[in-house]
């Protein structure tokens, strides 16, 4: 197995950064109930939100700390996943020098990201079962790389990686492999935070946007090394995370019966769907999922793009992703929804 060494991979100007410190940052270790607060500026008034919120998000930490068997200094939490990731290519990746891998068909803020940051993305196909080609990938590594973006369950594709793939991924390459599970809930295989602390370099993203049910909200998690967490800790905004986000997280984290009767709603309405849409004259191909949705081979995606949407339902016309050629996703809504949906689709010519 190859060693990991975080000092290698962590931006130089970052290694020597002095994080902001807030004011909420410095009384983290009192107990703040009593205390009389005249040191961050703030309105005094109470009504709910004019105390700047808890930097840290110690309460939402430790639920999804005791959730998981992990430590609350093994996550961060940011603005969505999209703030998490960006965090990631900015303490670890220089840019104009250093490069990452992801694997098409995939999700496209890998991509963005590396733009915006001035970062190579080095794109390496998948396989045409949607698997990674990890000869491939570990021959476009070099000095330079220093992420490996694996979302698993995939999007669009909605299949899981093979275990043996990942492992190999991790114990061959000495920068950062960062395993994206928004839709982990949906499937049947265990998260990869299981493996936490026998890879060091593994990273593990997370969203409250899909199974819990939260995507208004925008609250992403990042699961990793207490070494990883602590330098993305040096550059994230001191009041990432807002009050009212925290709030009504800890509120639907402790409604777990709600949340696991929803998702074993969505697997229902999901299998159905998979049945119907095998008799669909014009579905080619129905391909395996383990998400929130279902991606299909049709023979002409814009038309039925346009023939769904003039009948009031949207979905997600994925022809121009690579390997996906006259592909539509459909996402799994609540059973009228989907009635309807199936309804529609058995009606079109």
């Amino acid at each position: 197995m190859m060693k990991f060494d975080i000092n290698t991979i962590t931006r130089e100007n970052v290694k020597i950064l002095k994080p902001y410190s807030s004011a909420r940052d410095e009384f983290e270790d009192f107990d703040t109930a009593e205390m009389i607060f005249l040191d961050a500026n703030e309105n005094p008034f109470q009504n709910g939100v004019n105390r700047y919120p808890d930097p840290q998000q110690n309460s939402v930490k430790a639920i999804l700390a005791k959730k998981n068997q992990v430590k609350s200094s093994q996550i961060l939490l940011g603005n969505g996943s999209d703030e998490v990731l960006d965090l990631l290519f900015r303490a670890f990746c220089e840019p104009k020098i250093d490069n990452i891998i992801s694997l098409p068909p995939t999700y496209g803020m890998y991509s963005v990201l590396a733009n915006i940051n001035a970062v190579e993305n080095r794109e390496v196909l998948l396989s045409n079962d949607f698997q990674p080609q990890v000869e491939k990938i570990l021959d476009a590594v070099d000095e330079n790389t220093k992420i490996i973006f694996l979302c698993s369950p995939n999007n669009p594709t909605g299949n899981s990686f093979f275990d043996e793939s990942v492992v190999t991924l991790l114990q061959n390459f000495k920068g950062l492999v960062v395993i994206d599970e928004a839709y982990i809930d949906f499937s049947a295989k265990e998260s990869w935070l299981t493996e936490m602390d026998e890879y060091p370099n593994l990273v593990i993203t997370q969203t409250l946007s899909k199974a819990y049910g939260l995507a208004g909200i925008r609250l992403g998690i990042c699961y990793a090394s207490e070494a990883v967490i602590s330098v993305l800790n040096k550059i994230k905004p001191p009041y990432n995370v807002n009050e009212l986000t925290q709030q009504r997280a800890i509120e639907r984290l402790k409604d777990s019966d709600k949340i696991k009767q929803e998702i074993t709603s969505i697997i229902e309405q999901r299998e159905e769907l998979l049945k119907v849409l095998t008799e669909i004259n014009f579905v080619e191909k129905v391909y395996p999922t383990e998400a929130n949705f279902v991606l299909v081979k049709v023979d002409d995606a814009n038309k039925r793009y346009d023939e769904l949407i003039a009948k009031g339902i949207v979905i997600r016309n994925r022809t121009t992703q690579p390997l996906c050629e006259n592909c539509l996703r459909f996402t799994i809504g609540i059973p009228e929804e989907n009635a309807v949906l199936i309804k529609e689709l058995k009606l079109l010519k």
